[in-house]
């Protein structure tokens, strides 16, 4: 994709050992297991994110991380209080939120968290028993993220948000780095190198990050397929124009996933790293849950939006492919 389109965003970063380095010395880090899936043709491996740090999602890895960065470089004893004073802001549809709020009470700081009307109440709770302040501000997540950009403006807070835009880099940039701990993990976990690569995409934090890893380890040989909603085609769009797109469109029940303009960190990589963009409709996303709670796998239809797509694919049985399940299912 033309530099000029995208302007001044970075490649995703292939610095796995950074996050893995810090990871070291949380002690609710562990890795997240890799399991074999029956029952979906090809052979499949789920890289299992629902238990990661407690948190139930692979977000978990991305603002959490930042914010135990910046509580590093300040080069004090006491992590619990290295950020005291320093308020983080961010819009969420959901566990992006809660990665804010777990890194901000960890060391010290103070999260506030925009939601849209659409994000249930009970996830609001969930934030607001991680010591998050929550507001709500306009009806779907993009008037969220302006309200929350508005208030960094105004109030001198720092705005953690997992996309990004001109001007916007840095945070989000190490903030993708994050993720790149489950790739790694991933990577190291799969007995052989995969054919097939499906990652679900919504601003594309998640797939262009762990996209740039797997092309690290494993160069061009397995086929990387980028899955979005129907209702939320950034990605898919962008890439057909050659440049950022902002979409439209109803609203999505993959709702991680329903976010209508790409981060430009992740458009970059995934025009680089990615062989084709899917789109699912929300009944193709829910049809797969009951077969995958059944093996113990329960999800929401964010999560297994990979494993929806594979579903509409056919591909040879002996094709061996890897699906991240990126959140639990009440998440």
């Amino acid at each position: 994709m033309p530099a000029d389109v995208l302007m001044g965003a970075p490649w995703p970063s292939v610095v796995a050992a950074a996050p893995e380095k810090l990871l070291a010395q949380c002690p609710a880090a562990r890795e997240t297991p890799l399991l074999e899936v029956e029952g979906f043709g090809a052979r499949l491996w789920v890289k299992d994110e629902r238990g990661r740090m407690g948190l139930g999602s692979f977000k978990a890895l991305g603002a959490a991380y930042v914010i135990a960065h910046e509580a590093v470089t300040t080069g004090g004893e006491d992590f619990s209080s290295a950020l005291d004073g320093r308020t983080y802001v961010t819009a969420s549809a959901g566990n992006h939120g809660l990665s804010v709020a777990a890194g901000a009470r960890i060391f010290g700081a103070k999260a506030v968290v925009y939601l849209s009307d659409t994000v249930p109440e009970g996830f609001a709770a969930r934030l607001r028993d991680k010591g998050a302040e929550v507001v709500r501000a306009g009806a779907e997540y993009e008037a969220s993220m302006q309200a929350a950009f508005e208030a960094a403006e105004e109030n001198g807070w720092t705005l953690l948000s997992d996309s990004s835009w001109e001007g916007y880099f840095d945070l989000p940039h190490r903030l993708m780095e994050g993720y790149l701990a489950m790739a790694a993990e991933a990577a190291r976990q799969m007995p052989e190198p995969p054919t097939h690569i499906l990652l679900q995409a919504g601003v594309g934090g998640l797939a262009g990050a762990c996209a740039a890893w797997f092309r690290e380890v494993w160069g061009d040989a397995p086929q990387i397929v980028v899955v979005e909603p129907e209702a939320a085609p950034a990605l898919h769009h962008s890439i057909a124009e050659g440049g950022p797109v902002e979409t439209s469109g109803p609203v999505s029940n993959m709702g991680r996933l329903d976010c209508k303009a790409p981060s430009l960190i992740a458009l970059k990589g995934l025009a680089r790293d990615a062989d084709s963009f899917a789109l699912i409709s929300d009944a193709e996303a829910s049809a797969v849950l009951p077969d995958l709670a059944a093996k113990g796998l329960a999800t929401s239809e964010s999560g297994a939006a990979g494993v929806a797509a594979l579903r509409l694919m056919d591909l040879p049985k002996d094709a061996r492919v890897l699906c991240i399940l990126s959140e639990e299912a009440d998440a």
